[in-house]
């Protein structure tokens, strides 16, 4: 008789300064951080990762800006989600939720659904209630961490405790401060309560990573002051042994799962009525 153990997966839908949806999921629970692109969007790329919509058990906001919440109403009306959400995040958002459908949480929250446990973690924000989210099965942690004005304690206590990081890496100082940002929007975004820059996103990293971690992906990438190819150049060679991959605005990212400390990826044929059909599965290399 063979006992199959469950893996966690996970995917970028959307990750950008226009959008933000990320997928957590272990058997037939699944959740959602984040619903920042409109609900065409989230379905057309759930489809072409292979996943289902209708397996969404939760949606977890982290604050009531647009590019987190844009598809939120319509896809938690349409398929019946429950919301996690903060009262301040709630209120900042000012959306027609269905009261049926909201759920308020404390920042350090711990909320299980079903098999997953998402675990509330504050942080500095120009918003109202923020706070990123931590999934784990009890045993694999994967952490959702952007919108990081600074790499505060609690940002190094999740990356010292992450099997799967997702760090903010929003944007590159010399191309900021050179770009047609107005002065308070370029003040805004690297005053402490906005977002991380490569540097303070590596020297985070790399003061706090450990032998646990074992894919990194970066996130989050402003589309103005900031490029994929800047990004890999800064943090590969500090990833010795950790899968790298960026989070792109445009694209979701392939289905990950970790077994066995090796990151696979999950390869699907989608056909109609989202029957779904799974390809060999490729390996990502910590050399990748």
């Amino acid at each position: 008789m063979f006992t199959f153990v469950l893996s966690m997966k996970y995917c970028s839908i959307a990750s950008g300064s226009n959008g933000n949806c990320y997928y957590v999921a272990k058997g037939d629970d699944a959740v959602l951080i984040d619903v920042g692109i409109n609900r065409k969007h989230v379905e057309l790329r759930m489809a072409r990762a292979g996943i289902d919509p209708r397996s969404v058990k939760a949606i977890f906001i982290t604050h009531e800006h647009t590019d987190h919440i844009r598809g939120l109403m319509v896809f938690s009306k349409r398929y019946q989600v429950p919301i996690y959400l903060t009262r301040g995040t709630y209120e900042g958002a000012r959306l027609p939720l269905p009261s049926h459908l909201v759920h308020f949480i404390q920042p350090d929250d711990r909320i299980k659904v079903g098999e997953l446990t998402v675990l509330g973690i504050p942080k500095y924000h120009d918003a109202k209630e923020p706070c990123s989210f931590v999934v784990t099965d009890g045993k694999v942690n994967i952490s959702i961490m952007t919108d990081l004005g600074r790499g505060c304690d609690n940002v190094k206590h999740v990356i010292q405790h992450s099997d799967v990081l997702l760090l903010e890496s929003n944007y590159d100082t010399e191309m900021l401060l050179s770009g047609p940002y107005p002065y308070y929007l370029k003040n805004r975004i690297r005053g402490g309560w906005g977002h991380l820059s490569n540097a303070e996103a590596l020297q985070v990293f790399v003061e706090n990573k450990t032998s646990r971690l074992k894919h990194l992906i970066l996130g989050h990438l402003s589309g103005e002051n900031n490029t994929v190819e800047l990004v890999e150049s800064v943090f590969r060679p500090h990833c010795k042994g950790i899968a790298l991959s960026v989070a792109r605005r445009t694209e979701e990212t392939p289905l990950f799962y970790l077994e066995e400390e090796e990151i696979k990826v999950i390869s699907p044929i989608v056909f109609e009525q989202t029957t779904l059909i799974y390809e060999e599965i490729s390996f990502y290399s910590s050399s990748m």
